[in-house]
């Protein structure tokens, strides 16, 4: 049977399974519905905490830009701690829901990427038994993702610091400060997209064989050293499908944007939207593409590298008797 491509085999686990790519969706869409209107609900009740008195809504309604600002400068004064204490506990809230509904959405999605293989005739037989694994490894990994991306967001807010302190009033370089800035930020980048990449793909060992948090990791970073072209070979072609369902959709909102115009605003906004809403959709479907051909790296036994054919052997002529007679030794009668 010839070998299957992982690659070729997520693109069609999307195609012909889209109730995953649903499931993908549903579980991040429900989250971040929620973290919408959580975030509206607070910031309406941080406004009906701010004090207005009448003298503040007089200048409000003056349609005088200096009056209004003063106006607002008197409301807003004095609440900036209330905006930190509620970011601060509304921040915790949202982490600590993400690694609970990352964790039970990607159990989901991996179980049934996983039973989908091994009910494969070409799977690995040694794979097909149900590992025993635990949530909280699950748990562990997305706090540790959850870590990396506020230690990323430290250190791009570091190097705006380190840009701005390598240009002084005295010494104006806003040259070097822009350089210095984008590279570090640049490196902040790169360290934060490889953590945050093995880190994504440890769940599948987690769910698959049973590891551990630290176990999977090692498992994600061997995988990466045994297979690197099939590694490679899957993010390359999900990378290209989504970088053209982001060029088609940047496309698809200039329509709308191009007859602001003459429609009303909110059928242009709600264009906008609409675009917006399809391209996460596609980039959902699309990121469970990729995990299913990391599944199917996993679960797929690999191709034997083909050898070249051994020549046909050539039996040797046998030894010639030296007591042996031929035809021109023998004497004619």
């Amino acid at each position: 049977m010839a070998p299957r491509s992982p690659t070729l085999e997520g693109f069609r686990t999307i195609l012909r399974r889209p109730s995953y790519g649903l499931a993908e969706i549903a579980w991040r869409w429900s989250f971040g519905a929620a973290a919408s209107l959580l975030l509206a609900f607070s910031f309406f009740q941080y406004l009906d905490t701010l004090p207005v008195s009448k003298g503040d809504l007089l200048l409000l309604r003056t349609s005088q830009p200096i009056l209004i600002s003063r106006a607002l400068q008197h409301i807003f004064h004095g609440s900036a701690a209330r905006v930190v204490d509620a970011a601060v506990v509304l921040l915790l809230a949202l982490a600590v829901a993400w690694i609970v509904v990352a964790s039970l959405g990607r159990a989901a999605t991996l179980q049934v990427l996983l039973a989908h293989f091994r009910q494969s005739d070409v799977a690995n037989s040694d794979r097909r038994k149900n590992q025993t694994w635990r949530l909280r490894s699950l748990f562990a990994l997305n706090f540790f993702r959850l870590g990396t991306t506020l230690a990323a967001t430290v250190g791009c807010l570091a190097a705006i610091l380190l840009g701005g302190a390598a240009s002084r009033p005295t010494h104006p370089a806003p040259g070097s400060a822009l350089l210095i800035m984008l590279t570090v930020v640049m490196l902040v980048c790169f360290a934060w997209s490889t953590l945050n990449w093995f880190l994504s793909l440890a769940p599948v060992f987690v769910v698959a064989d049973g590891q551990d948090t630290f176990g999977s990791i090692a498992a994600a970073v061997a995988l990466c050293r045994s297979r690197p072209g099939s590694i490679f070979a899957a993010g390359t072609w999900f990378g290209l499908a989504h970088l053209t369902a982001f060029v088609v959709a940047s496309s698809a909102v200039a329509f709308p944007l191009g007859f602001a115009a003459l429609l009303p605003p909110g059928v242009v906004l709600g264009g906008v939207l609409v675009v917006t809403l399809l391209y996460f959709a596609i980039a959902d479907f699309l990121y469970m593409g990729r995990l299913a051909a990391y599944v199917a790296i996993i679960e797929l036994p690999e191709s034997p590298v083909g050898a070249e054919p051994a020549p046909p052997s050539v039996p040797h002529p046998t030894a010639v008797d030296a007591t042996e007679l031929i035809p021109g030794d023998v004497p004619a009668i």
